[in-house]
């Protein structure tokens, strides 16, 4: 029997005291790369100490000295106690960026800590954890898994969970819908009362419904019962972390944990 996922709970600082009762490893989503080689912090409790690190890209131009931005990264870690960095990054791998996270990564693991990248950060550290993301609009979520734990070697894959809500009209040939947030979702299913229905490829589930103005919709979102058969999948392919947004689960997590 495969060994219960370590669940870590990425959180934002206003919603730092509803999140610590609940007694998960969490993610402090505090801090971002800024420019001139800065690390910018949000206002955090002084007390803060422990937990993982999240460091974003929003807003990056990719200039600045790795080397520099490094060290502020891991003196800010060991000042807060944390064991772990997460990278959140959804820039492709820029040359400085490739090189301040095989750097940040190295150092982390020499120290003991945990250090998650994108997957398309693999090859710049490749002894860190890669987040797999656990929505798609096309394929198999369990194949996927499969294929990447046999490429990589699920020690190295964590499922980054995210809870999927979105709206396409099809066909849709990008394979991106319009996001929707839980009130419009909970809306649409009081109004259209449509069938709804799970697909086994995608673990999420789905209605279709057609508009006067442009035609058919396909809507997929996601559940707690999918949200934990998307661990079952994880747990399957070898994985043993899963890391989990707490501003899109809050209201799910009584059911996941």
């Amino acid at each position: 029997m495969a060994a219960p996922l370590n669940l870590i709970l990425t959180v934002p600082p206003s919603q730092l005291r509803r999140a610590q009762p609940l007694g998960l490893p969490l993610a402090h989503m505090a801090y971002r790369l800024g420019e001139g080689s800065q690390l910018l912090r949000s206002e955090i409790p002084l007390h803060l100490r422990g937990g993982l690190m999240v460091l974003s890209d929003t807003g990056f131009s990719g200039q600045g000295d790795p080397e520099q931005l490094c060290r502020q990264i891991i003196r800010e870690c060991a000042a807060r106690g944390f064991d772990g960095i997460l990278c959140d990054f959804d820039l492709p791998p820029l040359p400085s960026l490739s090189r301040l996270t095989a750097l940040l990564c190295e150092t982390a693991i020499r120290r003991g800590w945990r250090c998650y990248v994108p997957l398309s950060y693999a090859s710049a550290a490749p002894r860190a954890r890669l987040l797999v993301p656990s929505a798609l609009s096309g394929g198999s979520l369990e194949l996927r898994l499969r294929e990447l734990a046999e490429q990589y070697g699920p020690h190295r894959l964590a499922l980054a969970v995210d809870r999927m809500a979105e709206d396409f009209f099809l066909p849709a040939p990008t394979g991106c819908g319009v996001p929707l947030s839980r009130d419009e979702l909970s809306r649409r299913l009081q109004q259209m009362k449509p069938a709804v229905f799970f697909s086994r490829d995608l673990c999420a589930h789905y209605f279709t419904y057609m508009s006067r103005e442009n035609g058919a919709h396909f809507v997929l979102f996601d559940t707690a019962d999918s949200i934990r058969m998307k661990f079952r999948l994880a747990q399957a392919a070898g994985l043993s972390d899963a890391v989990l947004a707490y501003p899109q689960v809050d209201d799910l997590l009584p059911q996941l944990l």
